[in-house]
Formats: C-alpha cells, sequence, structure tokens
C-alpha cells in the first residue's frame, strides 16, 4: 500500500504471506532411518509471513524500495518422526526491491530479503521482454539463491511471467531448475505470486 500513491515517492507497505512444499527423506526422526533403512520421501511444509513498511524512489526508468518490519515462519515434516507442530519463529525482515524499465518493452527486477526468524537470506534476479503481438507480460529468464545459517542453500534458473494482469490484480509465475546444495540433489521447481496494489 502506498497512500501518497504507488506511482511517486513516499512511504509503503507491504504485507507478504507464502507457503512452500517440497519433498525429503527424514534421515532424522524416521525409525527406519535409525535401523539403516532409507526412509520414504515426505513432504515438508513451509510457511512465511511478513508486515513491512519502508520508502519507495520512482524515476522514470522504474522503482526501488526498501523496507523492514516483523516477520513469521513456520515449517513442519509429515513424517512419522514428527511428534507435535514446532512453534512459530518471530523475527525482523528487511526487504529490497527494484522493478526497472531500461526500454518501454523490457523489465529488469531484483529482489533481496535477509530475516531473523530463519537466519536466512534470498535474493532473485529477472529480466524479461513484452511482446505485444502475443501478451502483455514480460517473458524471461530468472535466477536465484537461498541460504540460512544450518549451511543450506539452494540455486535455481528458470522462466517467468511477469504483470500477468487478471482484474486489479497482477500475477508472476516462473518455473525451472533447483539444485540443493547440502543434498546435492537437482530438481524442478514452480512459484505462483500475486499481488493488488492499493
Amino acid at each position: 500500500m502506498a497512500p501518497g500513491g504507488i506511482s511517486r515517492d513516499g512511504v509503503v507497505t507491504l504485507a507478504t504471506l507464502g507457503y512452500g512444499i517440497r519433498p525429503e527423506r527424514d534421515w532424522w526422526g524416521d525409525p527406519r532411518a535409525k535401523a539403516g533403512i532409507a526412509p520414504p520421501r515426505t513432504l515438508r511444509h513451509t510457511v512465511q509471513a511478513g508486515a513491512l513498511a519502508g520508502w519507495q524512489w520512482v524515476r522514470g526508468w522504474g522503482v526501488a524500495a526498501v523496507f523492514a518490519g516483523p516477520e513469521l515462519a513456520f515449517e513442519v515434516l509429515d513424517s512419522p518422526g514428527t511428534r507435535r507442530l514446532p512453534a512459530p519463529r518471530l523475527g525482523v525482515r528487511v526487504q529490497g526491491e527494484l522493478w526497472a524499465r531500461p526500454t518501454e518493452a523490457t523489465l529488469v527486477t531484483a529482489t533481496l530479503i535477509g530475516g531473523t526468524a530463519r537466519w536466512s537470506a534470498w535474493g532473485r534476479v529477472s529480466w524479461g521482454i513484452r511482446l505485444p503481438d502475443l501478451t502483455a507480460a514480460y517473458l524471461g529468464p530468472e535466477a536465484a539463491l537461498y541460504a540460512d545459517r544450518t549451511g543450506y542453500r539452494k540455486w535455481s534458473l528458470g522462466l517467468h511471467a511477469t504483470d500477468v494482469a487478471v482484474a486489479r490484480v497482477s500475477l508472476r509465475v516462473s518455473a525451472g531448475w533447483v539444485y540443493e546444495e547440502q543434498i546435492r540433489r537437482p530438481g524442478a521447481y514452480g512459484t505462483f505470486t500475486a499481488w493488488l496494489p492499493l
């Protein structure tokens, strides 16, 4: 939300809610792992939320913004080794955003997020081109990196469609290849983001 309007410098607020799911094996909690048997794949569910405030700078080439505020993180492994739900973790998040339009038909974005709820950092860069005869959205490549204090790191490289308009809501969808360093496992990822400027 931008009380002074989204097309001018000023105070902005941002509320976020995210959900993620990934398959893995519970080598630490599943009784079969203790017996030397590979446990079956199970799902890790992750929820993150934030309520941030900051400032945006609007220029002819695009927008830059910085935010800070509280965040909440919750994750649970859907495994026989999970006896009870863990408590959500609270922390502080800082976030930087850059949306630049070098030309009328191109978009460059960069996002950097750091948070203390999971002591993690995530960054993504993307480039896109708008093909008016095909779509009003920007299509192009993206790359991202996630890391936390446990040593877990995840790289991804994919394609995105940004600024897909559905009524007043804007959408971003992406998919591609992801590599988790800790377990040396490649895989596929998909994301879906929706936002509504107020």
